[in-house]
């Protein structure tokens, strides 16, 4: 191997080892994954797969580092595997369904989006329950953690995870938060859990579909799986407040490339 193998897979190996920590983290690791591939010559596709399969067993580390917290929400983490890998099959479906152009046109409006809803959940969540307290019912019931409404809420977020990965993260929390969860390591718990089934079904897609390169995959995996770890656990240190403002700052900076790479 000579001089410039060894520097492309050190800029991969680097590429996961953040994509994995910013995963456990906030979310957007794919943004530091998938353009190390792409640097390095890697085609779009497989590169976009490889990434999936690279980052697939960080999730898993994530989640398994935040066991502790997930398990106090034993039946709301029981559902979001649930509805995590249905709408991860939906999501994948879909993404066979529709057009390059089409697509890339809704990624930084679907970034906005979740960025938004996490920055100001909230305001949201006082606003929700002030309605319905007027509409005579109770703050607790149709988008509740662990009810139907928010079963159903999360499985849209599932379907998007299929759909289009980068940016989950955000949006798991976004979702999670306004349905009423307000510790910041309950969020992370979840949220791990959540993406580790969605990065599962679209691993083995990828792999049963043979669009993964191995030589770059297997690199980038060992370093994603210990920046996986690695993240989930200083997440668990970080005050609550400095890491909100992480996965806000994480958002706000997705949404503005991905508008200039649509757009500009």
């Amino acid at each position: 191997m000579d001089t410039a193998q060894l520097a492309s897979f050190a800029l991969i190996a680097a590429g996961a080892f953040l994509a994995g920590g910013m995963n456990a983290l906030a979310g957007g690791g794919t943004f530091f994954s998938f353009p190390a591939l792409l640097a390095i010559g890697v085609p779009p596709i497989t590169a976009s797969a490889s990434n999936t399969v690279a980052l697939w067993p960080a999730s898993l580390s994530s989640a398994w580092a935040y066991r502790h917290e997930a398990m106090r929400h034993r039946r709301w983490a029981l559902i979001l595997i649930g509805v995590s890998l249905v709408g991860g099959i939906a999501g994948g479906l879909l993404l066979m369904g529709i057009s390059n152009a089409a697509f890339s046109k809704l990624i930084p409006w679907l970034l906005l989006i979740a960025t938004a809803l996490f920055a100001f959940s909230g305001q949201v969540q006082r606003i929700v329950g002030w309605v319905k307290q007027k509409l005579g019912a109770t703050v607790n019931d149709e988008a509740s953690p662990g009810s139907i409404g928010g079963a159903l809420f999360q499985l849209i977020v599932a379907t998007y995870g299929g759909f289009f990965g980068a940016g989950l993260g955000i949006l798991t929390l976004a979702a999670l938060a306004i349905q009423g969860f307000d510790d910041m390591q309950d969020l992370n718990a979840l949220k791990n859990v959540a993406s580790a089934v969605n990065y599962t079904v679209a691993a083995l897609t990828f792999i049963i579909a043979g669009a993964v390169s191995w030589p770059h995959t297997l690199v980038m995996l060992v370093t994603a799986t210990i920046g996986g770890y690695a993240g989930a656990s200083l997440a668990r240190r970080l005050p609550a407040l400095l890491l909100r403002r992480l996965v806000v700052v994480v958002g706000a900076a997705l949404t503005v490339i991905y508008f200039y790479k649509t757009y500009f």
